[in-house]
């Protein structure tokens, strides 16, 4: 009994470390959802880092969003997906509630080091958004795109949004001969 105790206080502490800062102190469906956006930045960030200069400019067909470019709009929509439920993106990213303003961001040419920290930029925003909205706002209806919504679902459509670029990114790295790092 004594050795599963310590076994299961052992576990605790190493997930308490492990998680990420503000998925650490909210409770519910929002610390839930932060742990989550926690593991895919750490994936997504990872084989951004890992892909070589000339794998970002890959794109698996014409008319299909190159690497470089799928790695802008995750960073447009984690300031874009906040600014629609009234939590402003930072000033120099341009983007407002009007989703012409993610799509001029994503065009933006950046270097392979730029878009990577732009992207760890846009993780952090995203992140303190989500940690900073209190949960009594969960339920709030707001229309985006002709389709009300509360905030809790966009929290969840911004959350999913990044596991469906996850997939399309690990499919783009394997392409590019990159192991992701996580699975080395």
């Amino acid at each position: 009994m004594r050795h599963t105790v310590h076994s299961l206080a052992s576990v605790a502490l190493v997930l308490g470390l492990t998680l990420p800062l503000g998925a650490q102190d909210r409770q519910g469906v929002m610390g839930e959802l932060l742990q989550d956006v926690g593991q895919v930045e750490k994936k997504i960030v990872g084989l951004a880092k890992a892909m070589p200069d000339a794998a970002y400019q890959y794109r698996p067909g014409k008319g299909v969003r190159s690497t470089s470019e799928v790695l802008l709009h995750v960073a447009a929509d984690n300031y874009f997906i906040p600014a629609v439920m009234g939590i402003p993106a930072p000033k120099e990213s341009g983007i407002t509630k009007e989703y012409d303003s993610a799509v001029a961001f994503e065009k933006r040419s950046m270097t392979r080091d730029q878009v990577v920290a732009e992207l760890e930029k846009s993780f952090a925003f995203l992140r303190t958004s989500m940690q900073g909205m209190p949960d009594a706002q969960l339920e709030t209806v707001i229309g985006v795109f002709g389709q009300k919504n509360t905030n809790r679902g966009f929290w969840l459509m911004a959350t999913t949004h990044l596991h469906e670029h996850l997939g399309q990114l690990i499919a783009y790295a394997r392409a590019n001969n990159v192991t992701p790092p996580w699975s080395k």
